[in-house]
């Protein structure tokens, strides 16, 4: 489109053109597409919403929601306010889905606007062309979709506000249920039960390598596994002195076809698998990508592509790659819920094959380009070649020889998925030497090893989108606040397992002897998968038998559809929250009367064999704890407890494992004249040495650890605790933590970035590193009432925030901090500060 026609639709439009967009990146991208006549500014998301407490729907009248400015929109709705007053034309900008409307709807409300001054329009990128074409055809605001957001937040609060404190009654205090993320916690539970079900059962796997002109090598496997070893070894021992043969070649075509471009969930899964990003990074970043113009809209469900970027994406193919390379493709989605007129996730310009941003943004957006291309490119083509190999005294069992040849790469010269249950299938994808019908072969070796059945896979974040998305539960925009919720709530994390040392038998056929070994491997070792913890079991149970509809899937599915159907305007939202609520209420009433012993926080193991008394385990205050004795059997006395170690759980902890948790805390012995005792705290295990406390590292078993090992932790504590300089009379310690290498320096500490060689600090650059601290320190007080205890301090992203004591109350960007007097601060503390509970009145007798 030209600068002219641009010209031209700008001077149709009035003289004020306000616009509105819920992010600040977006609003900045857009101003820059836009003429003088418009000011672009953003919401920073909604404007309004539920307010806290039991008032913020009227279950009386039609589940009637009332909706508030929170403090720290008030003076950006009072400043939208006043543009939009201002203004000829108000257009509202957001994003095209439920959530974005239902922000649009809210402005509209908060900002009293006039529909005959307000337009509503919508774009999948944030181009020019796309940003005009929208000006060209603005529509009103959607109530449909608006509604459809409402019911999903109205019945996620009424879920919420009644069955938390339902959790805190009966289990524990601070507990969160969720109409979809109990329903996910509920599939990690699932799958981690059917892992500790699981029967674990070996068999021998059996190869061979035959020498092929002397000295190229062809790898093959037996048609057949062995269930014993007594059988594997018997298989070895009638292959000697035999001879082997090609008896059959088999040669297949076969074509590989490129995966559709991303939707939200396929973006998550493949950013986790290539990438190693979490949902909720690969989100963030995808936002920044839309928001800068590089892609399309990335919360969508759609694998369609417009005939525009197919075109586009045709054009730069045959640019690139050549003619031959091109095979346009429209993909249809397979879920009924999918809005087919939104387009699946794909670059702005796909001339654009990499972007110059920040090395996450980049990484992103390749993979998004290659996705997206490979979709509009042919083919691959394959030959697919199977090799029997036939051993001379056996007519039911061969050797199988699998190779693959690319004969045209196709889409492959750009992109290949990856798949989360892959096994290693090399061998498919090796090309075979030549080989003939007949051809004789000399045996290198032939090994049977022993294998072991693998339980289910536990779920990483990806995967886990993918279930959900394949059950129907939750849309795009709620897969990435669900995964981080279950997590930030306790409920699931993701724990790195060591794994254990597990020993397998190994035959081996050389020269016509077999010689048998015993070998070991790593098994059960896990990194970044998602594990329950042991309140996610207990309130899954108390949930499925209580509020069996919350956590069942076809219902929580079935609750996705009508949302859905109230989004096309084929249902009414009060009805169907109504039809919900009313069975819902009646479960929650009858919950209430249940004994909360009755709930399943305990577990008894057995008897503890010096004192006789019950052993069990139990959630305690800080989480789930080993006991000797009930209140039963202790009268005056106090039972005895222990903290279960990392990667114990109360549902698979044994007797034996509970009755050595109480050896500790045990003392190991002394070292320089002080006690070393080992010991399990809230936060891990750990060494106790005089008055210093040394954490174990985490290979080290707090029940197995040596005084020497102790010792050796102890020292290199000292060493690492060791003062490396003086500064104005105060020592300067250096460290390694979360964030890279630091100095610590009286009760500071001092980030040392990598201009600086930590290793060989010198004393100047000590110095330095200190006196810049310092400085910052200093630059960033804005005021510091000393004798009111009240400070104002500079904080990220533009913002400043007030300090009093614990009291810490962030400012709007729109508050000069800098210009506030003592009794301003101290009006806005009065406002903000959390006020004290009152003390509670004695009860009556």
């Amino acid at each position: 489109m030209n600068l002219s026609v641009i010209k031209v639709r700008q001077n149709r439009m009035a003289n004020k053109n306000l616009v509105i967009v819920e992010s600040p990146a977006k609003a900045k991208t857009i101003e820059g597409y836009l003429g003088k006549d418009f000011i672009v500014k953003s919401s920073f998301g909604h404007v309004r919403d539920l307010p806290k407490g039991d008032k913020a729907i009227d279950k009386e009248n039609g589940f009637l929601p009332t909706y508030e400015i929170p403090k720290d929109k008030e003076s950006l709705v009072r400043e939208l306010k006043k543009l939009a007053k201002e203004a000829d034309v108000v257009w509202l900008a957001t994003d095209d889905d439920r959530e974005g409307e239902a922000i649009s709807w809210h402005l509209s409300e908060a900002l009293n606007l006039n529909n005959k001054e307000t337009r509503r329009i919508v774009f999948r990128e944030i181009t020019k062309n796309a940003i005009l074409n929208a000006i060209e055809s603005p529509r009103t605001i959607d109530i449909d979709l608006v509604n459809a957001q409402q019911a999903r937040r109205v019945l996620d609060r009424l879920v919420g506000f009644e069955l938390s404190p339902i959790l805190w009654k009966k289990i524990k205090f601070g507990l969160s249920a969720g109409r979809v993320q109990s329903v996910a916690v509920r599939l990690v539970v699932e799958r981690e039960r059917e892992i500790q079900s699981f029967e674990i059962k070996n068999f021998f796997k059996v190869v061979a390598d035959f020498i092929i002109e002397g000295n190229k090598i062809l790898s093959a496997e037996l048609s057949k596994r062995f269930n014993t070893e007594k059988e594997a070894n018997d298989f070895l021992e009638s292959c000697i002195d035999q001879s082997y043969t090609i008896s059959d070649l088999e040669v297949k075509p076969a074509k590989r076809t490129p995966a559709p471009p991303f939707t939200t969930s396929t973006l998550q899964q493949e950013a986790s698998r290539k990438l190693g990003y979490s949902v909720t990074q690969t989100m963030t970043i995808a936002q920044r990508l839309y928001e800068s113009g590089y892609i399309s809209y990335m919360r969508t469900d759609s694998v369609n592509l417009s005939d525009f970027a197919i075109d586009s994406a045709k054009n730069e193919i045959t640019s690139a790659y050549g003619k031959q390379y091109v095979k346009t493709r429209k993909f249809s989605t397979k879920s009924n819920s999918a809005q087919e007129a939104h387009e699946a996730i794909r670059p702005t310009e796909f001339s654009r094959h990499e972007i110059n941003a920040d090395r996450s943004e980049m990484r992103l957006y390749d993979l998004i380009w290659k996705r997206a291309i490979a979709s509009q490119m042919e083919d691959a083509q394959l030959e697919k070649t199977t090799a029997t190999i036939a051993i001379s005294n056996n007519n039911t069992l061969s050797f199988k020889a699998l190779g693959e040849v690319v004969k045209f790469d196709g889409f492959l010269k750009v992109y290949t998925e990856s798949h989360d249950d892959e096994e290693d299938d090399e061998d498919n994808k090796k090309m075979l030497p030549p080989l003939s019908v007949g051809q004789k072969l000399d045996l290198n070796f032939i090994k049977a090893t022993e294998r072991f059945s693998r339980p289910p896979a536990r779920y990483t974040e990806a995967s886990l989108v993918k279930q959900l998305e394949e059950m129907g539960i939750g849309r795009p925009s709620t897969y990435a606040p669900t995964i981080s919720t279950i997590q930030k709530r306790n409920y699931v994390h993701k724990e790195a397992r060591e794994g254990e040392e597990r020993k397998y038998a190994e035959l081996t056929l050389k020269n016509n002897k077999i010689q048998s070994t015993v070998k070991k491997e790593i098994t059960g070792a896990d990194k970044g998968k998602l594990q329950p913890t042991d309140i996610a079991m207990i309130v899954t149970d108390f949930l499925v038998k209580n509020f069996p509809n919350v956590t069942n899937y076809t219902f929580t599915a079935s609750i996705e559809k009508e949302f859905d159907e109230i989004a096309q305007g084929l249902l009414q939202w009060e009805s169907m929250i109504k039809r919900f609520y009313t069975s819902f209420h009646e479960k929650v009433e009858t919950t209430e009367a249940i004994d909360r012993s009755d709930v399943g926080t305990s577990r008894e193991l057995g008897k503890d064999p010096v004192t006789g008394r019950t052993i069990l385990v139990r959630l305690g205050k800080f989480g789930p704890m080993a006991q000797i004795g009930t209140t039963e059997e202790m009268g005056d006395e106090k039972p005895q407890y222990a903290s279960l170690q990392k990667g114990q759980s109360m549902e698979t902890i044994t007797l034996e494992e509970t009755i050595k948790l109480f050896e500790l805390p045990k003392s190991l012995g002394e070292f320089e004249n002080e006690d070393i005792v080992v010991a399990i705290g809230r936060f891990g295990p750990y060494i106790k040495f005089g008055d210093k406390y040394v954490s174990l590292e985490r290979s080290d078993n707090p029940m197995d650890i040596t005084l020497d090992r102790a010792i050796e932790l102890i020292k290199a504590k000292q060493k690492a605790d060791a003062p490396v300089a003086e500064y104005e009379g105060l020592p300067v310690q250096k460290g390694v933590g979360r964030f890279g290498p630091f100095l610590k320096w009286n009760g500071i500490f001092i980030n040392v970035n990598k201009k600086y060689d930590f290793d060989n600090l010198s004393k100047n650059d000590i110095i330095e590193l200190i006196e810049e601290k310092k400085q910052k320190d200093i630059d960033k007080v804005l005021h510091n009432w000393e004798s009111e205890g009240i400070r104002v301090e500079k904080a990220r992203w533009g913002q400043s925030v007030i300090l009093k004591g614990k009291t810490k109350i962030s400012l709007p960007k729109t508050v000069n901090a800098a210009e506030l007097s003592l009794d301003e601060v101290k009006a806005i503390i009065e406002k903000n500060a959390p006020k004290k509970k009152a003390a509670a009145k004695p009860k009556k007798k």
